[in-house]
């Protein structure tokens, strides 16, 4: 129940600010597009002495209106009282399909790479869903989900499939260059 606040609070303030900064004219992405998005979370569980900060950055180009691909470089990191914090970065290759109703542009899609620390090396492969809510022509407020799971090898991928992270951002994303943009 609290974790549903935590999403009611964020949509509450975003959603304003969405709604105050549209312009009446926009346009969804075009073929070759660059995107540049910003994102981020921030957990803390009640009653616990740990939590966690996950920024990210993503590239994307637009190989037509829909399809994307694109690098995504994010950082997590878990505070930890009374213990050693951790950290491990994800570096994902990502293939997106956008779905264009006008403002609102929808995606589905599919990322994998590597994740590393200090420490380890390991692969990760997952799902990607989200929505970006164009703001103006090149400007947009984007909410994802991703889940990765990890594996050494392969043969070890359906094995693991349960042994994974949630990953849920809002963030800032630009768009610019392309074909056919006014």
């Amino acid at each position: 129940m609290k974790g549903l606040r935590s999403y009611a609070f964020a949509a509450a303030l975003i959603f304003p600010l969405a709604v105050l900064g549209a312009k009446s004219s926009y346009a969804a992405p075009v073929a070759g597009d660059n995107e540049l998005q910003a994102s981020g979370s921030f957990t803390h569980s009640q009653g616990s002495n740990t939590g966690n900060f996950t920024p990210d950055v993503s590239y994307g180009y637009y190989l037509t209106p829909g399809w994307e691909v694109g690098l995504r470089q994010a950082l997590s990191y878990n505070f930890i009282d009374g213990a050693r914090d951790q950290w491990r970065a994800t570096t994902t290759p990502f293939l997106l399909y956008n779905f264009n109703f006008g403002r609102f542009v929808p995606f589905l899609g599919l990322a994998g790479g590597i994740v590393w620390n200090d420490q380890k090396i390991t692969g990760t492969l997952g799902p990607n869903a989200g929505i970006k809510f164009f703001l103006s022509d090149q400007t947009y407020l984007g909410a994802s989900y991703r889940y990765e799971w990890f594996f050494h090898s392969f043969r070890g991928l359906e094995n693991n499939a349960d042994h994974g992270q949630h990953v849920a951002t809002i963030g800032i994303g630009f768009v610019w260059g392309g074909s056919g943009r006014p």
